[in-house]
């Protein structure tokens, strides 16, 4: 939230020295205290001087409010009152207020993780707690000193009045408004950077199930997932995670992995990005973002972080400024604000530039704030970079932030990102309403209002996983009553199965339905047993220990299996028909009731091979469902033919076994 405090500055009359000048101006500021000790506030209290009151402050977020609004000079800080590592805020409190001195409060361990800023005075003293009055006091003291003697410096450089007649540019104003604007915009970065559950360097893609596996494809994934793990994103060409997961999904578009790791490949590439924007580095982030737009041009989070980069821009644009201003150089200020929108200007720019500086701060404001307006009515609030309404608002800000009609561009911009980020709820965009929600914070909206549509986006987002938990759980129902148990790879109940643990492992729902599977899986060993055909048995079987089943089941039904397998083995009695030579096959006749009913199924059918390879002593050993195919499979499979088994040189008569399966074709 970008909040100004409106703090007059007296300007010094003819004749009247700078210092002097600066030290009223800076007279009556408080001491901000984040403290969690009632003690130490109280002590705070009792030893400051008169004129210097000290304004409590609740959490992290009403500090930086406090800092901004009150322009202060001292602050305290409670380690026992933070959410963020003392060390981290501490260093951001003093990139956003340079001058702020500041206190720390706590253990010796806080101490220690503080020992480089005590160092280098960014942290100006440790309190160690718990406290005591005369500490307190010469530790307040000493601060306060500090303060005054940095802040008399740049008054001592100023070196005439302004004229009489000239606006007051109070350009110290735009270094509060650059740091407060900063703020909100790198804790919505660390958010969205710190949302997964773990990096996704350490999350490979879903290995997904195959029967008839894809040598190919396999190969393909594999060396994408190579690629990721070794941080090769998008280069070298051909041989990078990025190329090799979209040729895998031109192989075969309904398999999870490639677009999951398309996925992971994005997410790697923006969290780099959003590293290089807090770092400043502006020119890599714009690369990785651009190299994630490349792979998913609607990414969400793809615009939103663009937007983050050009908003940095802009405060880089403005913070040259304002160096240009406080150096005394109005008109070098201006020129860089020109430089900045000359692609977007009219011929006013080159007459602008022949103007003196002073003389044409009124005109330029109401250029900025014509051009907002402008900006404003054709929905451009925040973009383009550098053409947009809070662009020319803050440039504007920049020039004169205590003018009125400055002032109302600001409130009225802010309420249109509040009305946008409403909108953007309506609509179902918890991405778009969160980035309107920063935008919001970011110029001045009032902190209910951001509230509001960051409560209204995690809503949204909840519901939106929750309908699609729903979506996954009635489509594993689905697939478990048709009996698609593991095939085909991407459409099973077992792939559903996957997901639903993925989305939410602890949902009872998630639960019920791996329970399911188990029990199915296993009635599925428990009938390939039944049919003698023990490598099948055996599948299935794996298939349910995979999936989490019993143990003691597992332990159990491995037992049988193991003790059938042997005693197959030494009576060589029967065989799996996959182990004969079929020379006619004849396909069996989907029953029409089963069409019309878009039933799916399969029948175990023992027989008998002769020595002149016809089949006799056909039967039945097992179906699901019941009462629907077995006919249709006997028939057909008394119509198949051999080659004769011999054995010593010798035809002979084979018992074998076979599941024919009936299933509807897509």
């Amino acid at each position: 939230m970008t909040l100004v405090a409106n703090i007059p500055v007296h300007e010094p009359k003819a004749g009247q020295p700078q210092a002097a000048a600066g030290r009223f101006a800076f007279a009556g500021k408080p001491l901000i205290a984040l403290v969690q000790d009632a003690r130490l506030l109280a002590t705070l209290k009792k030893v400051s001087e008169p004129g210097h009151e000290v304004h409590a402050a609740g959490s992290e977020i009403d500090l930086s409010s406090a800092l901004m609004a009150f322009h202060a000079g001292v602050a305290v800080l409670d380690c026992a009152a933070l959410a963020t590592p003392v060390a981290q805020l501490a260093a951001r409190l003093h990139v956003q207020f340079p001058e702020l001195v500041l206190i720390v409060a706590g253990g010796i361990d806080d101490q220690g993780a503080l020992a480089a800023q005590i160092t280098d005075g960014s942290v100006h003293r440790f309190l160690h707690k718990p406290v005591s009055e005369q500490r307190v006091r010469l530790f307040v003291e000493a601060a306060w000193r500090r303060h005054e003697e940095a802040s008399a410096l740049p008054h001592m450089r100023a070196t005439r009045a302004p004229q009489p007649g000239a606006r007051a540019t109070r350009w110290w104003l735009i270094a509060l408004m650059l740091a407060a604007v900063a703020a909100p915009i790198a804790w919505f970065v660390r958010q969205n950077a710190g949302t997964p559950a773990e990096s996704p360097a350490a999350t490979a893609p879903p290995a997904a199930p195959s029967v008839a596996a894809d040598h190919e494809l396999e190969s393909l994934l594999a060396r994408a997932d190579a690629a990721l793990a070794a941080g090769a994103l998008t280069a070298p060409p051909d041989a990078n995670a990025a190329d090799l997961y979209r040729e895998a999904r031109r192989r075969n578009a309904r398999d999870p992995r490639a677009v999951t790791g398309l996925e992971q490949v994005i997410e790697r590439l923006l969290s780099n990005a959003e590293a290089q924007l807090q770092a400043n580095h502006l020119d890599d982030a714009q690369q990785l973002a651009d190299a994630a737009r490349a792979i998913n041009p609607q990414h969400p989070r793809v615009g939103f972080l663009e937007a983050q980069i050009g908003a940095q821009r802009e405060r880089a644009v403005l913070g040259k400024a304002q160096r240009a201003a406080a150096s005394g150089n109005v008109a070098g200020a201006l020129a860089v604000l020109d430089d900045a929108t000359r692609e977007h200007r009219s011929p006013l720019a080159a007459e602008a530039r022949q103007e003196l500086a002073q003389k044409q701060v009124d005109t330029r404001v109401a250029d900025y704030l014509a051009r907002s307006r402008d900006a404003m009515s054709r929905n451009q609030l925040i973009a383009p970079v550098e053409d947009n309404a809070r662009f020319y608002i803050e440039s504007a800000r920049a020039l004169a932030p205590t003018d009125p009609a400055v002032q109302q561009a600001a409130e009225d911009l802010s309420t249109r990102l509040v009305i946008e980020g409403r909108q953007a709820l309506a609509a179902k965009n918890p991405d778009a309403a969160d980035s309107w929600a920063a935008a919001a914070a970011d110029s001045g909206a009032a902190s209910a209002e951001v509230a509001g549509l960051r409560e209204g986006a995690q809503q949204l987002r909840g519901t939106a996983r929750a309908d699609s938990f729903a979506k996954l759980a009635l489509a594993f129902n689905e697939r478990l009553v048709a009996g698609k148990l593991v095939d085909p790879a991407g459409d099973s109940a077992k792939s559903y199965l996957t997901q639903l643990l993925q989305a939410d492992p602890g949902n009872p729902a998630a639960q019920q339905a791996r329970t399911a599977f188990s029990a199915r899986v296993m009635d599925e060993e428990r009938a390939a047993l039944q049919a003698q055909d023990y490598p099948t048995a055996r599948r299935w079987l794996g298939e349910a220990r995979a999936a989490g089943a019993d143990v003691a089941a597992l332990a159990g039904a491995d037992a049988s299996l193991t003790a059938a397998e042997q005693q197959a083995q030494q009576a060589g009695s029967v065989v799996a028909e996959s182990s004969l030579t079929r020379t006619r096959y004849v396909a069996p006749e989907f029953p029409r009731t089963a069409r019309e009913k878009n039933i799916n199924g399969w029948v175990d059918v023992q027989f008998v091979v002769r020595t002149d390879g016809t089949v006799g002593d056909a039967s039945i050993v097992g179906a699901q469902p019941v009462g629907i195919f077995e006919q249709s499979a006997l028939e057909a499979v008394r119509r198949w033919r051999y080659r004769p088994v011999v054995q010593g040189g010798q035809p002979v008569t084979q018992r074998t076994h076979v599941r024919v399966r009936f299933a509807m074709q897509p």
